[in-house]
C-alpha cells in the first residue's frame, strides 16, 4: 500500500521554501564547481601523462659548458641512451619599457616536440612562436611585433613547449615565472646566425630501456651522471624526476583535487547537521502527530524515511543540476584556471565517472547516513512519549540555576541554552568560514610582505655570478663568494646558497665572526632548526658533503642561505686565496664580457615567486572570499531562522503578555548577536591557528624555498566587521519574520 505520509512532502517543502532554496541552490554552486573542476583536472592531468608518450618528452638533460665531442657523446650514449641536441639561447625581450627574458630553441621534432595553440610555426627568418601563457601575461598577440636582443621579429604563432608545462627558469628556483620568463622557437636559419659564442649547450636523452621506477632511475641517472661528468664541464644535470619544468605541473594539478573533495565533503556534512537539527525541531513541534502514528502501527523506518526524504531528494536534484553545470559551464571556468597558471599543450575532455560518484553518490551517503544518525535516536522513544510531548533524554531535566541578573539577561541566556545545539553548529560552520575567509583574506597581504621584505633584505641591486673570476674598474662592485649545496631531506632535495661575505662588506648587513655559520631564516623554519643543530649540505654531481653546524640565525627571505666570513668559506671550500665567485653592486656592471657572466640576480629575480602566485592565483584567493562570505551567510541565516522556529511558541506567548516587537527582538536576537559575536571572535582565533598549521604544511611539501607566515593587522577587525554586517542583514530579515508571528500561535498550541 502506498505510504500516505509521502502526500506531505509537497506541502513541507512549500511551506519551508525559502530555507530549502538557499540550501538547493548552494549545494548547486558547490557541487557544480567542484564536478567542473575534477572534470577539468582528470582531462588536464590525462593529457599531461599522455603528453609524454605523444611528444616524446626527455627522460633527462644536462649542459655543458662547451660542445660535446664525438667521443663524449659515443660514451655516454653506450650507457643506455640515445642524446640529442637541444641548444638554446636566452635573450632579452623588451616591451612598454619593460624586460623579460626569452629561451629560444629551434622547432625540436624528435624529442620535446613542441604544440601549436594558435596561428603558424616560424617560417621566416624574423619571425618567431612564443610561448602561449608568457605571451597572455605580457600583453603580446599573434601578429604583433617583438624586439629581441635590439632584432624586430613578428610572432607568427603561440606554442606549448612540452618539456616547458611550468616556466621554471632555473630548477631550483622557489616558483616559476611565467610573466618575465618564457620560451620560444625560431627557424633554423636563424638560430645558426645567433652568436655561438652564448650558445647553452643543453642535450637531452631518451632512455633505450624505461626504468622501472623513480628509485631504478635514480641509480641509472646517477650513474650516468658519473659518466657525463668525466668528458665535459657540467653547468647542469637534470634527471626527469628532478625536473620541476615538467613534473611541477602534474604534481600540481592532483593535489587542487583532493583539496577540493575535501571542501565539498565538509560543506555536506555542515548542511547534513543543519538538516538534522531542523528535522529534530520538525519532530519536536509535530511529537503529538508522531505518537498518534506510531500507535496507529506505523514504524519508525517509516517515519524515518518520511523524514529524511526531503534533504536526500535536495541533495540529488541539487547533485544532478551540479553535474550538468560542472560539465559545461564551470568545466570551462576551471580549463581557464589551468590554462591561466599552466603551458599545457591542447587538451581533449574526458568524461569520468569518478567525477560522477564523488559529486553524487558520497555527497547523498553522507546526507543520508547523518541525518538518520540524528534523527533516529529521537524516533526510538515510545509513541505514549510522543503523545505527552515528553522528548528529553533525561528523566528530570532540571533548568539550570542562574546569577541574579537582570531579568532580560537572564532570558537570553535561557534562549542560548536552549537552543545551544544549534549555536554549536553554528559556531562550526562559522570557524570554517572564517578559515576560508581568511586563507583568501591574508595571500595577497603576504606575497606583498614578502616581496617588500626580500627587497629590504637584498644584498645588492645586482648579484654577479660569473662563470670564471674576471675584474672590474667600477669601484661600486664587491666581491664575494658562493655556492650552491643540496640538502636533501624526505620530501625533496633543497637547494642551499652557501655565501663567503668579506668582512668589511658594506652590502650585507650580516657579519659572521671566524667559524661562525649563520642559516636564514627560512632554513630554521622550514626545518625547525636550532642552535647547535648539524646539518649535511651535498655537492650536486659530486661525492663531496659538507657538514654545518647552526652558529645562529639572519634575516634573508630571498632563498634559503647559508653566511659565513670569506675565511671560513675558504677553509670549508678549499677555496684559493684571489679566487673570488661573483661581485654584489647597485650598479650594472658594463667592463664585464657577458659570455663571462653566468647569471645576474636582480629585484626581479628575487621577487618572482610573490608576482607569479599572484599572478596565477590571484582570481582564486578572490574566490575564496566570495565563497566563504556566501557560506557564512547562509550559516547564520538557517541556523537564525530555525533558532526563530523553535521559539514561536514561546514568542507568539511574549506578544500575548504585553511585550513590543523591539522588547521581543531585545530578548530572541539579542541573545544569537552575542553569541554570534562570540563565534567570530573564537572563529578568528582557531583559524589562526588552524590556517598557521595548514600552511607550514603547505609550503613544506609543495614548494621549495620558504615564505614566512603572515597575517596583515587589519584582517582581524576586518574579517569581524565583514562577519557582523553579513550577520547583521541576516538579522534585518528575522526582524520580519518576528513580526509576521501571530499572537494565537500559543494559543493553537495549549497543552
Amino acid at each position: 500500500m502506498k505510504n500516505p505520509l509521502w502526500k506531505r512532502l509537497p506541502k513541507e517543502l512549500a511551506a519551508d521554501l525559502g530555507k530549502y532554496l538557499v540550501i538547493f541552490l548552494f549545494m548547486i554552486l558547490s557541487i557544480g564547481f567542484v564536478s567542473g573542476f575534477l572534470v577539468a583536472g582528470k582531462s588536464m592531468v590525462a593529457t599531461y601523462d599522455e603528453s609524454f608518450d605523444k611528444y616524446n618528452i626527455e627522460n633527462g638533460n644536462f649542459e655543458y659548458k662547451d660542445e660535446a665531442s664525438s667521443e663524449a657523446v659515443k660514451a655516454i650514449e653506450d650507457e643506455g641512451v640515445k642524446l640529442y641536441e637541444n641548444y638554446y639561447y636566452e635573450k632579452i625581450v623588451e616591451k612598454d619599457g619593460d624586460e623579460s627574458t626569452l629561451r629560444i630553441f629551434k622547432n625540436r621534432t624528435d624529442v620535446d616536440k613542441i604544440c601549436l595553440m594558435e596561428g603558424a610555426f616560424p617560417a621566416a627568418e624574423d619571425e618567431i612562436a612564443i610561448d602561449r601563457m608568457y605571451a597572455e601575461n605580457n600583453g603580446i598577440k599573434v601578429g604583433d611585433d617583438l624586439s629581441v636582443d635590439g632584432q624586430t621579429y613578428k610572432v607568427s604563432g603561440f606554442v606549448a613547449l612540452s618539456d616547458y608545462s611550468a616556466l621554471f627558469q632555473n630548477n631550483n628556483d622557489t616558483m616559476f615565472d611565467s610573466v618575465l620568463f618564457g620560451v620560444a622557437i625560431v627557424t633554423d636559419e636563424r638560430f645558426e646566425s645567433f652568436d655561438k659564442g652564448l650558445m647553452h649547450y643543453s642535450y637531452a636523452w631518451i632512455y633505450d630501456d624505461e626504468p622501472e621506477d623513480e628509485k631504478a632511475e635514480k641509480d641509472v641517472s646517477d650513474d650516468l651522471a658519473k659518466v657525463i661528468s668525466q668528458y665535459g664541464e657540467v653547468e647542469k644535470f637534470i634527471p626527469r624526476y628532478t625536473n620541476q619544468a615538467i613534473n611541477f605541473t602534474g604534481e600540481d594539478m592532483g593535489g587542487d583535487s583532493i583539496m577540493v573533495e575535501t571542501l565539498l565533503y565538509i560543506i555536506i556534512v555542515i548542511m547534513a547537521f543543519i538538516f538534522a537539527i531542523t528535522i529534530n525541531n520538525t519532530i519536536v513541534k509535530e511529537a503529538g502527530t508522531i505518537g498518534t502514528l506510531r500507535a496507529s502501527g506505523y514504524t519508525r523506518g517509516e517515519l524515518l524515511a518520511h523524514y529524511i526524504s526531503l534533504p536526500i531528494l535536495v541533495t540529488f536534484v541539487a547533485a544532478v543540476i551540479g553535474n550538468v553545470l560542472g560539465y559545461t559551464v564551470f568545466k570551462n571556468v576551471c580549463v581557464a584556471m589551468y590554462y591561466g597558471s599552466y603551458s599545457l599543450t591542447k587538451y581533449v575532455t574526458k568524461w569520468n565517472a569518478e567525477a560522477f560518484v564523488k559529486t553524487t553518490v558520497i555527497p547523498i551517503v553522507l546526507m543520508l547516513v547523518i541525518t538518520a544518525w540524528m534523527i533516529y535516536s529521537k524516533l526510538r522513544m515510545s509513541p505514549l512519549r510522543f503523545i505527552r510531548r515528553d522528548l528529553s533524554k533525561s528523566k528530570r531535566k532540571k533548568a539550570v540555576k542562574l546569577p541574579h541578573f537582570r531579568f532580560f539577561t537572564r532570558f537570553r541566556i535561557r534562549v542560548i541554552l536552549q537552543n545551544l545545539p544549534s549555536y554549536i553548529v553554528l559556531f562550526i560552520g562559522v570557524t570554517f568560514a572564517i578559515v576560508l575567509l581568511m586563507f583568501g583574506m591574508m595571500m595577497s597581504p603576504l606575497l606583498k610582505h614578502y616581496q617588500d621584505e626580500t627587497l629590504d633584505n637584498m644584498l645588492a641591486d645586482y648579484q654577479y655570478v660569473l662563470k670564471m673570476p674576471v675584474e672590474t674598474e667600477n669601484k661600486d662592485a664587491e666581491k664575494y663568494l658562493v655556492t650552491s649545496l643540496i640538502y636533501k631531506t624526505d620530501i625533496r632535495d633543497e637547494e642551499v646558497m652557501v655565501y663567503g661575505i668579506s668582512d668589511d662588506s658594506k652590502y650585507s648587513k650580516v657579519q659572521p665572526a671566524d667559524g661562525e655559520m649563520l642559516i636564514s631564516d627560512g632554513l630554521r623554519d622550514k626545518y625547525k632548526l636550532k642552535n647547535g643543530d648539524k646539518i649535511t649540505l651535498d655537492k650536486e654531481y659530486s661525492s663531496d658533503s659538507y657538514k654545518i653546524k647552526v652558529s645562529g640565525v639572519c634575516t634573508y627571505p630571498a632563498a634559503l642561505a647559508v653566511f659565513m666570513n670569506e675565511k671560513t668559506y675558504r677553509e670549508m671550500f678549499d677555496v684559493e686565496e684571489g679566487y673570488f665567485s661573483g661581485y654584489f653592486s647597485n650598479e650594472k656592471l658594463t667592463d664585464i664580457d657577458e659570455k663571462l657572466i653566468a647569471t645576474v640576480v636582480t629585484e626581479e629575480d628575487l621577487t618572482k615567486v610573490s608576482r607569479q602566485l599572484d599572478r596565477s592565483m590571484g582570481q582564486m584567493f578572490y574566490m575564496f572570499e566570495v565563497f566563504a562570505l556566501a557560506m557564512f551567510m547562509l550559516m547564520v541565516y538557517l541556523l537564525t531562522k530555525l533558532i526563530i522556529e523553535r521559539n514561536t511558541i514561546s514568542i507568539s506567548m511574549v506578544k500575548i503578555l504585553g511585550y513590543e516587537n523591539k522588547e521581543i527582538n531585545r530578548l530572541y536576537l539579542s541573545a544569537t548577536t552575542w553569541v554570534m559575536a562570540v563565534c567570530v571572535i573564537l572563529g578568528i582565533i582557531l583559524s589562526q591557528v588552524a590556517i598557521a598549521g595548514i600552511y607550514y604544511v603547505m609550503m613544506k611539501e609543495a614548494i621549495s624555498g620558504w615564505m614566512t607566515i603572515y597575517i596583515a593587522p587589519y584582517i582581524y577587525p576586518a574579517i569581524f566587521i565583514l562577519a557582523m554586517a553579513a550577520y547583521g542583514i541576516i538579522a534585518v530579515f528575522q526582524v520580519k519574520r518576528i513580526k509576521r508571528i501571530p499572537m494565537d500561535e500559543a494559543l493553537k498550541n495549549v497543552e
